[in-house]
C-alpha cells in the first residue's frame, strides 16, 4: 500500500451543527513531509485529531496503515497538539520515563541527546520552564518515537525565530524515510523548504494536494505566495 493514510468521505459535525469537515477524501503517502495549510477554521486541527483517534467522525472512514483509528493505529502515530498538556510538577527526566513506559517505540537516548543540544536540564520541573522551552520539550518527546506518522499541530508557532531552524532540523533528522510527517502551520515561509508536498484545505474540504516542486515549476512562485493567491481568489 503506497498510502499511509486513506480518508474516505470524512465528515465531522460538532454541536450546534457546525460542520468542521465536509465529506473529505484524501490519501496521504508514505515517506513525505507534508504541509497541511489553510486559514483559521478550515478544519486542520479537527483532521489531525480525527487521524490520531482523539475525535470520532460523524461520517466516513479513516485508515492509518490499513487500520481504523484504535489501539493499533495509535501505536503508530505520534501527535503533537497545538498546546502543551504536560503536568507542570513533572521533571523533564520523569517525562522521558513516562514516554518510555507508555510507548514501545520511544527512544530515551534520542530524547536526551536533543535535550542536551538545546541545553535543557533533565532535572528541571516543567513549571519552571518558559512557554517556548516547554514546547521544545514536547516536540522532542514526540520526535523521539519511531512512529509511522507524526502529526504536528503548529510546532513552531510558540518558539522564537532563532530556535525554529533547530526545530525544523529536529523534525527532518528524527523520522525514518518510510514515515510521514504532517505539519499544520500558518508559518508557511518558515517551513516551506523542508516540505515535499502540501495540502490546502478550506471549509473542511481539500482544495489542492500537490508537490512543492510542481507548484514552483508550474506556478512560478513559492508555496507561500501561491497559498496567498489561492485563498485571496477563494475569498473573492
Amino acid at each position: 500500500m503506497s498510502e499511509l493514510v486513506q480518508i474516505n468521505h470524512l465528515t465531522k459535525v460538532y454541536e450546534k451543527k457546525k460542520m468542521a469537515l465536509n465529506h473529505m477524501n484524501l490519501a496521504i503517502p508514505r515517506g513525505k513531509i507534508i504541509g497541511l495549510l489553510g486559514p483559521n477554521g478550515s478544519g486542520k486541527t479537527t483532521l489531525i485529531k480525527l487521524i490520531s483517534g482523539l475525535l470520532v467522525p460523524t461520517e466516513g472512514e479513516i485508515f492509518v496503515n490499513g487500520s481504523a483509528p484504535g489501539p493499533q493505529s495509535k501505536a503508530q502515530v505520534s501527535y503533537l497538539p497545538e498546546r502543551t498538556y504536560f503536568q507542570g510538577g513533572m521533571k523533564v527526566k520523569e517525562l522521558i520515563a513516562y514516554f518510555a513506559d507508555f510507548y514501545a517505540d520511544f527512544k530515551p537516548e534520542r530524547a536526551r541527546e536533543l535535550l542536551y543540544n538545546l541545553n535543557i536540564d533533565e532535572d528541571a520541573r516543567l513549571k519552571t520552564l518558559s512557554k517556548g522551552t516547554k514546547e521544545k520539550v514536547q516536540l522532542i518527546m514526540v520526535m523521539s518515537r519511531d512512529a509511522q506518522l507524526y502529526l504536528l499541530d503548529e510546532p513552531i508557532a510558540g518558539v522564537d525565530p532563532a530556535a525554529r531552524d533547530y526545530i525544523l532540523r529536529t523534525i527532518i533528522t528524527n523520522y525514518n524515510n518510510q514515515a510521514t510527517v504532517l505539519i499544520s502551520t500558518h508559518l508557511i515561509s518558515d517551513i516551506e523548504n523542508i516540505l515535499d508536498e502540501v495540502i490546502f484545505i478550506r471549509e473542511g474540504q481539500v482544495l489542492l494536494q500537490d508537490t512543492v516542486e510542481n507548484i514552483r515549476e508550474r506556478k512560478g512562485k513559492s508555496v507561500d505566495a501561491y497559498f496567498r493567491e489561492v485563498f485571496v481568489c477563494w475569498g473573492n
